[in-house]
């Protein structure tokens, strides 16, 4: 049986792979960015198979990435690559200025071969501030956040019952969790879901 590492090695090194089925690289929902580290990883130790930071370039279908500890990444986008902004989205949608993460394998040259790329992707927790049909204002850490509501993408998930897109039922001082894309370099952020414990 070919294993996920076989397949991206086979997409990058060129061999018989080019096309590698998104299902079979496991989940690659937004819920995946923030998986836990891999468990072959000691404690502590990076993912070599993880990548954060911005863009800072795009040459062909290589992504040049300056991470948070200032270490560039050079992450390859393949044709079984999953990419996520908002939603499942094609590669031309990934810009310079964008933040992300990236899951993939690592390549005898250092490069990533990504199975999966999330653009913008935030998850944060905090109380809601104010509430309109279109925005919702959130206090995370004494820090406004604006969260705009995407007509068609957004919803809302409460632990007792199933996913909406009414969100009609949250509520000013409330406490939710909100997975969505930021918009860079501003506190706003798209909605792609908010939990809510009732």
């Amino acid at each position: 049986m070919t294993t996920r590492r076989q397949m991206l090695k086979s997409a990058v090194l060129g061999g018989g792979a080019s096309v590698i089925a998104a299902s079979v690289m496991g989940s690659l929902g937004p819920e995946a960015a923030f998986a836990a580290t891999a468990p072959q990883v000691d404690p502590g130790a990076p993912d070599p198979n993880f990548a954060e930071g911005r863009i800072r370039s795009i040459k062909g279908n290589t992504l040049l990435v300056l991470g948070s500890n200032l270490v560039f990444h050079r992450i390859r986008v393949v044709d079984g690559t999953s990419l996520w902004k908002l939603g499942p989205v094609g590669f031309d949608q990934a810009k310079p200025g964008d933040g992300l993460y990236a899951r993939g394998v690592r390549m005898p040259d250092g490069m990533l071969a990504a199975e999966a790329v999330w653009l913008n992707i935030v998850n944060i927790k905090g109380h809601i501030r104010n509430i309109s049909s279109d925005t919702l204002h959130l206090d995370h850490n004494g820090q406004e956040i604006l969260c705009h509501v995407v007509a068609g993408k957004s919803v809302a998930v409460r632990s007792d019952a199933p996913p909406t897109g009414d969100l009609s039922l949250l509520g000013v001082g409330q406490h939710v969790q909100i997975l969505g894309a930021w918009r860079p370099d501003t506190n706003e952020v798209d909605i792609a879901s908010v939990f809510s414990p009732h």
